[in-house]
């Protein structure tokens, strides 16, 4: 669903799924780059572990989500990987805009989150924030071609693309 491709430089922001962080970071191999980061030390190595267990290489990192340790234009792909629930929508708005800085021009910022549940299940499990508001904070971000990809068991896909 990412179309993170052999070669790719990515940044997967967020590592408290890091099964799907493994996955993700197989696809570059060896002739890309994966950074996995996350505020929390051991999620960050948790990620990292789980990642090599499954024959992927991930340089991990921990940092501020509002203050990525990379260059302008460093990344190919950046997944924000389940790190939007519980921020709120000013800082959603600060993680997306590093993400942007990071990313080169025609690069691809791709959040994963939870789907919204919709009728009493909303009101019971508390979802995430919806494709909507993903798409809504991705375009003041100053993202373009902003879509929902698809919402899959119990994930939604978002994609943008930078553009200067």
């Amino acid at each position: 669903m990412t179309g993170v491709k052999l070669g790719d430089r990515l940044l997967i922001i967020g590592c408290a799924h890091a099964k799907l962080l493994a996955q993700l970071a197989l696809k570059p191999g060896l002739t890309g780059r994966t950074c996995a980061l996350d505020e929390d030390a051991a999620m960050a190595a948790r990620g990292a572990d789980t990642a090599l267990r499954e024959g992927a290489l991930v340089e991990s990192e921990t940092a501020p989500l509002t203050m990525l340790p990379h260059n302008d234009s460093a990344f190919d792909i950046v997944v924000v990987n389940h790190a939007f629930r519980g921020l709120q929508p000013e800082r959603r708005s600060a993680v997306l805009n590093e993400a942007r800085r990071v990313l080169r021009d025609g690069g691809r910022c791709i959040v994963i989150e939870p789907s919204g549940r919709r009728g009493l299940m909303a009101l019971v499990s508390g979802s995430g924030p919806g494709t909507v508001a993903i798409e809504s904070a991705m375009t003041a971000a100053g993202f373009r071609a902003v879509r929902t990809l698809a919402e899959r068991e119990g994930l939604a896909f978002v994609e943008a693309a930078r553009r200067r």
